[in-house]
């Protein structure tokens, strides 16, 4: 029996020890109980200001650059939108030859002939490239090869010029294409005729100078052009043949006298005068 009690004994210890008090387990009952009872209330607080912070506004499109024009809240910061850069596009340099009339010719030119008025110093008023092309009659092909060369060569494209009238003897009929001509006015008359002196005749062979009689006695000046090749656009392996052309300056001087110093101040290299 003894040996039964303290069995008895040991078993209730045992059974104490395993068994928390109800003390013990109300405690963290009443703990977490009251975390939840204050972070209610808490929270609670929250909404409100929540409810009461205005809603974002939905960022506006710039009309040119389409990028958003507020800023984003991103993780409680406010991040603004970097703007899309875009190149503007340059605008085209100013006619070089443009600047030399207004700053040099003219006054050099009421100095000389005794101009009382800058309006009364002559300018070029246009420039006519001509191509005429009387195998258009047999060939197919060579309009749009000669189109092709004074697309390259003035950067307009051009027109085709076609017969007035019927002509037997060259077997021409109204109406049939002869030929292609460019008409260049403002920036890119200036252009062409400063690569035109500048570019184009030094390259022509064996050149020794422009001869002075292409003026008409009006003030307008006329050259002829035997090869094509001498103008840097065109590449001579894509041509199918060696065509002339013919170059037409248009001024509003009243005599060849006027109009020459006026291109000899352009930088036209003419014959001198023996």
């Amino acid at each position: 029996m003894p040996d039964n009690e303290e069995e008895i004994e040991q078993t209730e210890q045992e059974a104490e020890v395993a068994e928390p008090t109800a003390e013990e387990t109300s405690e963290p009952v009443a703990e977490e109980a009251s975390e939840t009872t204050a972070e209610a209330p808490a929270e609670a607080s929250e909404a409100p200001a929540e409810e009461a912070a205005p809603a974002r506004r939905r960022a506006t499109r710039t009309p040119r650059t389409g990028t958003r024009a507020s800023g984003r809240q991103r993780g409680g910061t406010a991040v603004e939108d970097a703007p899309a850069e875009t190149e503007a596009e340059e605008a085209p340099p100013s006619p070089r030859m443009r600047d030399l009339y207004r700053d040099e010719i003219v006054p050099s030119m009421m100095r000389e002939f005794g101009f009382t008025n800058p309006m009364q110093v002559p300018r070029i008023q246009k420039i006519v490239v001509n191509i005429g092309l009387g195998e258009a009659l047999t060939n197919g092909r060579a309009m749009e090869s000669a189109t092709g060369d004074l697309t390259a060569i003035t950067g307009q494209k051009p027109i085709i010029t076609r017969a007035r009238k019927s002509i037997a003897g060259f077997k021409i009929r109204e109406g049939n294409p002869i030929g292609t001509c460019v008409t260049l006015r403002g920036a890119r008359m200036y252009h062409f005729l400063e690569r035109f002196i500048n570019m184009s005749l030094p390259r022509i062979r064996d050149f020794r100078g422009i001869p002075r009689r292409g003026f008409d006695g009006r003030g307008n000046f006329s050259i002829g052009i035997r090869e094509q090749i001498i103008f840097p656009e065109i590449d001579y392996n894509n041509i199918d043949r060696i065509r002339g052309l013919q170059v037409t300056i248009t001024t509003t001087a009243q005599d060849d006298a006027v109009a020459t110093r006026m291109l000899e101040l352009y930088g036209m290299p003419f014959v001198r005068e023996v």
